[in-house]
């Protein structure tokens, strides 16, 4: 499954004239998600398959055509990873975009199946300035075991890591220069690389939901999707992913 941004005009059969090029080419679309709209433009979503006969190149081809159309990137997404409840979440971001991380943070026990979850500052000594009822309450010795907060990554935390509580797995995710989440699971399973990919995806959403309302239309598209779990199979010269 693939998950494609497109730059098109903002009027009325644009959206209509990118899924017509998707289908010709046999393109299955899932969903398609209105990330932003600036004046005269459009910035959309795609969640979709590709038959095996085409390639991401020909997609991205089939929509270039298209007068005014442009592909900004396109990443796998991961198949069966809540899609609906990834998009309402990222609707409820993108309705609050000041409390964005806080709201993300929230629901993060639900979305990935854990326990609780933090949203840190880390400018200076990392500190909680978020979490979730079921979380621990961790002083800054505690919190820097969880660096590095500048890219995503799984931590191990053995039984005792805290008095009195069990082994847990935690994953890490930046979600601007100075603030990041963390997502905490007791026990196993391990976080798997599509949950990563999930909150790599979601963190990357909430950090650009500010960015996309405050730039230029040129500059739209521009989500920044920071150290992303796998290299993007496609991106635009001079696109953030």
């Amino acid at each position: 499954m693939l998950l494609m941004r497109v730059q098109l005009p903002n009027r009325p059969g644009a959206l209509g004239a990118v899924a017509t090029a998707l289908g010709m080419i046999g393109a299955d679309i899932n969903l398609v998600e209105i990330v932003a709209k600036q004046g005269e433009i459009e910035i959309d979503e795609f969640i979709l398959d590709l038959p095996s006969s085409e390639t991401v190149e020909s997609m991205v081809a089939a929509c270039d055509d298209l007068h005014e159309v442009q592909v900004q990137w396109v990443r796998n997404y991961p198949r069966g990873g809540g899609i609906d409840t990834d998009l309402e979440l990222l609707r409820r971001m993108s309705a609050d975009s000041s409390r964005a991380g806080e709201i993300l943070v929230a629901a993060a026990p639900l979305v990935f199946r854990a326990q609780w979850g933090l949203l840190l500052e880390v400018s200076s000594a990392p500190r909680v300035s978020f979490s979730t009822p079921a979380a621990p309450a961790l002083h800054a010795t505690v919190l820097r075991r969880f660096q590095p907060f500048d890219r995503t990554h799984r931590v191990k935390l053995e039984r005792g890591w805290l008095p009195g509580w069990a082994e847990h797995h935690a994953v890490v995710a930046p979600i601007a220069d100075s603030l990041a989440v963390v997502v905490g699971r007791q026990g196993e399973p391990v976080f798997f690389r599509s949950e990563l990919a999930r909150l790599e995806y979601l963190v990357g959403a909430s950090g650009g939901t500010a960015h996309l309302d405050d730039q230029p239309p040129a500059a739209a598209s521009n989500s920044p999707h920071r150290t992303p779990i796998a290299t993007p199979l496609y991106i635009r010269d001079n696109v953030v992913s």
